[in-house]
């Protein structure tokens, strides 16, 4: 903890892009805890996603229900423990591996986003590798607030000599070295809080990150980022937005109402249980009827505790006044928030929609009515092993995670001392857990 006690959360190392690793991902929502391990071997160049260093495969997988979590955020330490416990050990079990670190993601604690600038006389007279380390680390010495902890801190572009708009510096000769940054921040209390409920497990947290840029390195195909892109991750508890441009991760927003109040609103309106209205969303929800829905007639159990009391029907379309109200409320509350963000820039950027709230029948049509955009739902992307269930956009933050250490390179690391990631029974797995341990 005491690096988040410092106002900074765990970042990962970058892996070599010559190298075979194994990653955890524990990706802890309002309504289900995921935990992912799988492997990443270096792969030459994709066409879509160019920018990958490593082909992803699978080889653990747990899932279980959500316990002690309030709007992303823990809420009942004991509960949350213990679901979270239970998410790894399946995942441990079907991968045969025994975990020790994860990297994990964050929708709580209101996402922000800061940018600065930062500069640094250059050592010699070539730009090197401990150049733009230094001035990572500058910039991120100034990113530090108050009650708030940093999750990112993300070069935009770099300056040499006052000459702006530069990728790529090193080899270049300069005086005077910047860059402009773009830092994530969140309050102190809900990330220091899920990694409580995380340690409490035996596990460290290796890297903690926002969730909505882990949704946009899933699901967003590499054109789609350098054009101008939003990743909006409709979760139960929160909706948060990650708004890429020219390749790169520039803006964060959220706020706390998701799919659970859609649930909510379901279950005052049919008068049922938040359990069946629950169901009922995820099996028959839609925003927006069709002639069928009329004649599509779901049974609605009573609230009451007498089961010989038969339950009421209603049609499918009878949900829709009950669902479409919040769900154009949420679509308003991000159309406000990407027109105050670098996205109002980019008018023909995608909206990309993940999270299970966005698999709702007809809310892209709806979607792209009230964002006035092209819009579609996105899932993980060059992701094999995973379980056909968690093919779908409710995953996409997960997936993601697995993504990130590739992605890890560029952000400023602190070096430090960590338990191995994982270790095995032996082969393979014990060769690589060395390899980690070394080098974590």
């Amino acid at each position: 903890m005491s690096l988040l006690q410092a106002g900074v959360a765990p970042k990962m190392k970058p892996i070599s892009p010559k190298r075979t690793a194994l990653v955890a991902a524990l990706d802890v929502g309002t309504s289900k805890v995921v935990c992912v391990i799988a492997r990443l071997d270096p792969k030459p160049g994709h066409d879509v996603l160019r920018r990958r260093s490593h082909a992803i495969e699978v080889i653990g997988f747990g899932h279980t229900e959500a316990r002690g979590m309030k709007a992303g955020s823990v809420a009942d330490l004991e509960a949350a423990d213990r679901a979270i416990r239970h998410a790894v050990e399946l995942a441990e079990q079907s991968a045969g591996v025994h975990l020790e670190s994860v990297a994990v993601s964050i929708s709580a604690g209101r996402l922000a986003s800061e940018r600065f600038t930062a500069s640094v006389d250059v050592a010699g007279p070539s730009i090197r590798d401990s150049d733009i380390a230094r001035l990572l680390q500058a910039g991120s010495q100034h990113s530090g607030r108050e009650g708030r902890v940093v999750l990112h801190s993300l070069p935009l572009g770099y300056a040499i000599d006052g000459v702006h708009g530069i990728r790529d510096p090193r080899g270049m000769l300069a005086r005077r070295f910047g860059l402009d940054m773009h830092v994530v921040t969140a309050d102190t209390a809900a990330p220091r809080n899920l990694m409580l409920a995380i340690e409490r497990g035996q596990l460290s947290v290796e890297a903690m990150v926002a969730s909505p840029y882990m949704a946009g390195l899933s699901a967003l195909a590499d054109d789609e980022s350098d054009l101008g892109a939003a990743i909006v991750d409709m979760g139960a508890g929160t909706t948060t937005i990650a708004v890429f441009s020219g390749g790169r991760f520039v803006h964060v927003d959220g706020f706390a109402v998701g799919g659970y109040h859609v649930t909510m609103d379901l279950a005052r309106g049919l008068n049922a249980r938040v359990a069946d209205a629950e169901r009922i969303k995820t099996f028959y929800g839609t925003v927006a009827s069709g002639m069928s829905d009329e004649r599509d007639m779901i049974p609605v159990p009573s609230v009451g505790s007498d089961s010989r009391e038969p339950p009421q029907v209603v049609s499918r379309a009878a949900l829709v006044p009950f669902i479409r109200p919040r769900v154009e409320e949420i679509l308003e509350m991000v159309r406000d928030r990407l027109s105050a963000s670098p996205f109002a820039a980019e008018p023909q950027g995608t909206v990309v929609l993940t999270g299970g709230a966005s698999q709702l029948a007809g809310l892209p049509d709806i979607a792209s009515r009230i964002l006035g955009r092209q819009v579609r739902v996105g899932r993980p992307l060059g992701v094999s092993g995973l379980p056909e269930a968690a093919k779908g956009p409710a995953f996409a933050v997960a997936a993601g995670l697995l993504v990130y250490p590739q992605a890890a390179h560029l952000e400023h690391f602190e070096p430090r001392k960590t338990r191995q990631m994982m270790t095995g029974t032996g082969g393979y797995f014990a060769r690589v857990g060395r390899w980690l341990k070394e080098g974590f």
